[in-house]
């Protein structure tokens, strides 16, 4: 290894990489995926589809996942910055139910390893954001499903107060506007 540090976060398998950045006068340059690095730090998934989506600023999606063909992601932003959030949905797990979010910006360079049974989703903070992610199953809307940003069981702590953007402003697809609360599809 060496060419990523690996961050554990207080959920199991949830893991931030960082690439080792090479740059100069030119720019820069890193590996944003290399299969045996990423397998050495515990990610074996295959990767089968890179999504890539840009949003404005105040546009939150999520917290989605597939209730069958559930996708591991590697998530990374390539402009601006979003608070990206994970939601732990092994039923099995001692963390179910728990979130972990972080900042991921085309300065810092992080890449977010949510793993299978995961609900992910972001918040744009920036002006605007490109936002790319590598995922290990296709996706079946006959199997896509979703946690409400709001869930009052979860308490997500968006940072709206931190980068000035107000609850009522918020941009939502009407998905997920309607998207239900974790109790409700257990």
């Amino acid at each position: 290894m060496g060419k990523i540090k690996i961050t554990k976060t207080p959920i199991h398998n949830l893991i931030v990489i960082e690439p080792k950045i090479f740059g100069d006068e030119r720019g820069f340059f890193f590996e944003s995926y290399n299969e045996k690095d990423f397998f050495d730090a515990g990610i074996s998934d295959r990767f089968v589809q890179d999504n890539h989506s840009k949003s404005i600023r105040g546009v939150l999606r999520g917290l989605h996942f597939q209730t069958k063909h559930s996708q591991a992601k590697l998530v990374r932003v390539i402009k601006g910055t979003v608070f990206d959030v994970a939601v732990d949905m092994r039923k099995n797990s001692d963390t179910f139910g728990q979130w972990y979010g972080l900042i991921l910006s085309e300065e810092n360079k992080k890449v977010f390893y949510v793993p299978k049974n995961f609900a992910h989703g972001f918040l744009t903070i920036s002006k605007e954001a490109e936002f790319l992610y590598k995922v290990s199953d296709f996706y079946y809307p006959e199997f896509d499903a979703g946690i409400l940003w709001d869930d009052p069981d979860i308490k997500v702590k968006w940072p709206f107060q931190e980068y000035n953007i107000k609850k009522e402003d918020l941009i939502l697809s009407e998905k997920d506007k309607k998207l239900p609360y974790l109790k409700d599809i257990l």
